[in-house]
């Protein structure tokens, strides 16, 4: 199940799990002046995988200081400012309107800008973590809504659960669903490219996104039916990264399947296993393969 929740009296490690989207539906952007104009309801089965980050927290005398850097000992290529687990931190304390002086450091693993929710699940372990390591007592309701403004995946992430249970996710991700957990073996293909979020959802607008339909993806995380996946995302993802279209054809005349796009991209799945895996890395020499499986 990972690496567990671990709290001290002044500390807290967790592990921050990445997500897929195994069913994907995307409805048309809200219209009107309202807070919500733009935004587009989705509808997904969405389940925490065994790849995960590593977060721990520990409290400070004074002054917060963030050290995020991936596994390998990289430093991140982007504006910490920037990071979700900062904004987190921060959005935190405007909300109880004092400081919480910690000393964050996140060890990446999940790659980002893939459509594995790594950026949000460490924005919920965020805010997860403090709350246990300062004892604010608040609930996930609470949690919630603080995290509404930096993004509509961490709802799902802020789970009593560790790791979240899977779920149908709803709305603009405020509803969550919790589902049964079942372990289902999967191969990540990451590409040697990302996908902007905002740039898929724009050409989803440019293509025209049909009515969400949430039946069809409640019938296929109830029945569990591996044979239905589908992400309503994936004809833009290929707008934007037209690169997917080979490789997903690579990948369904090496091994025999068809690929499948978790959340906006760039990261595609398959259902399957070591065998699977080692016939793909042998494949797709520029992309990380990973096996994993759901939780």
């Amino acid at each position: 199940m990972g690496l567990p929740s671990i709290m001290s009296f002044d500390a807290v490690v967790r592990a921050c799990h990445a997500k897929v989207n195994l069913a994907l539906a995307v409805g048309p952007p809200i219209a009107g002046n309202g807070p919500n104009a733009g935004l587009h309801p989705i509808c997904t089965w969405m389940a925490s995988i065994d790849l995960a980050d590593h977060l721990r927290i520990e409290r400070a005398d004074n002054h917060t200081r963030y050290h995020i850097r991936w596994h390998t000992g990289q430093s991140v290529d982007w504006d910490l400012e920037t990071d979700l687990c900062v904004k987190a931190h921060r959005a935190l304390e405007r909300h109880l309107a004092r400081t919480l002086p910690v000393e964050i450091e996140l060890e990446k693993r999940i790659p980002a800008g893939g459509g594995l929710g790594g950026g949000s699940s460490d924005a919920a372990g965020t805010l997860l973590a403090l709350n246990a390591l300062f004892e604010l007592g608040l609930d996930q309701h609470e949690l919630r809504a603080i995290a509404s403004g930096l993004g509509s995946d961490i709802a799902y992430f802020i789970d009593d659960a560790s790791p979240p249970a899977p779920a149908i996710v709803s709305g603009l991700g405020e509803h969550i669903e919790r589902l049964d957990r079942r372990s289902i073996p999967l191969v990540l293909i990451c590409p040697p490219f990302e996908c902007s979020t905002a740039a898929v959802y724009r050409a989803c607008d440019r293509l025209g996104p049909k009515p969400l339909d949430e039946t069809q993806v409640r019938n296929i995380a109830l029945r569990g039916s591996l044979d239905e996946l589908f992400n309503d995302l994936s004809p833009a993802a290929d707008v934007v990264e037209p690169r997917l279209v080979e490789l997903r054809r690579c990948i369904a005349s090496t091994a025999k399947v068809s690929a499948h796009l978790s959340g906006s991209g760039s990261t595609l799945f398959v259902p399957g296993g070591r065998d699977l895996a080692e016939v793909l890395r042998r494949a797709l020499p520029d992309c990380r393969v990973f096996e994993t499986t759901t939780l």
